[in-house]
């Protein structure tokens, strides 16, 4: 199977723990990889175009972070990254004679509303911006989403498969990630309770993401939106406790919202990557038969803790 990746975030997403499964892959906009890769930008579609002919899968990950204040600069980046990449993907493959089976486009669980009581999926989930609780600054984050679903959707794309990815935040050891960031803070003594503790954490673990792409590639009968997240959100308290009790840390000072609103401007971030309350499910993978590896926060974050232990340990050698 040839797979053609546009972002080295998962690379390797159907060969899990380092077990080959047969498959090529083609990951482009990186310097280094183990495998074949090409370069290609968001501007028009080049000769990278090609290599798009007779793969099985697409998954476009493109993205500028959204972990950044929300500067009038930074929010085109944003918006212009996801858009256009979504576009001249879109272009390749109405160039090729023969077109993938299937497109895996990144899209994310952020355009569920606000909510602390009904969770969000794919049928049921209220898309946000609307919320009276909510502040005016969170609907930027819900009108890109629903621009990056309205481009995906306005590709023709005709005989691939498409898939809408609604992403909860992935956890992983790396250096750089949410989990690293979050786990950051407990071993300084800082990972208490954010805001009042009550908005609810959707995630869902690396192994799990992988393997979802894995199980979407191979089902031909799934299309449309698919939530990626684990079933068993959990709140903010419950979370960050998880975290510290995992890591062995007795102490997790809270912090407020004011503390928070402080703290997001000094490292260039925002406040609603903490204290919006994303409570989303799964329902279209549970009900297609997906089998969680790690369902529950306590099990995930044990053996995410012990795997940032391992890796630092490694990189010191």
């Amino acid at each position: 199977m040839r797979i053609a990746r546009s972002s080295w975030d998962t690379a390797g997403a159907c060969v899990p723990q380092g077990r080959s499964r047969g498959h090529r892959l083609w990951p482009a906009d990186t310097e280094r990889a183990p495998w074949r890769v090409e370069q290609w930008n968001l501007a028009n579609v080049a000769d990278w175009s090609g290599k798009l002919d007779g793969s099985d899968a697409v998954i476009n990950l493109a993205g500028r972070s959204v972990n950044c204040r929300y500067t009038p600069q930074n929010r085109k980046e944003i918006l212009q990254s996801r858009i256009e990449s979504v576009r001249v993907v879109g272009e390749a493959i109405s160039n090729v004679q023969r077109p993938p089976r299937v497109w895996l486009q990144a899209s994310t669980a952020t355009i569920y509303a606000h909510t602390y009581d009904a969770p969000n999926d794919e049928v049921s989930g209220a898309i946000g911006g609307a919320e009276p609780d909510a502040p005016v600054t969170w609907r930027f984050s819900i009108d890109v989403a629903t621009a990056w679903e309205k481009a995906f959707d306005e590709v023709p794309a005709r005989g691939t498969r498409k898939v809408k990815l609604r992403s909860a935040m992935t956890m992983s050891p790396d250096a750089g990630g949410i989990f690293d960031t979050l786990l950051a803070l407990v071993r300084r003594g800082l990972g208490g309770t954010s805001g009042d503790g009550r908005q609810y954490v959707s995630w869902i673990h690396e192994t799990d993401f992988i393997r979802a792409i894995c199980f979407l590639i191979e089902r031909d009968d799934i299309d449309g939106v698919v939530n990626l997240a684990t079933p068993n959100p959990v709140t903010n308290r419950e979370f960050m406790a998880g975290l510290r009790r995992e890591w062995g840390a007795n102490i997790g000072l809270p912090s407020a919202k004011w503390m928070l609103e402080i703290g997001a401007a000094f490292l260039g971030t925002e406040t609603e990557l903490i204290l919006k309350s994303r409570r989303v499910i799964p329902g279209r993978l549970l009900r297609e038969g997906f089998s969680f590896a790690y369902p529950d926060w306590p099990e995930a974050a044990r053996e995410l803790c012990k795997r940032w232990k391992e890796e630092r340990q490694r990189a010191l050698r």
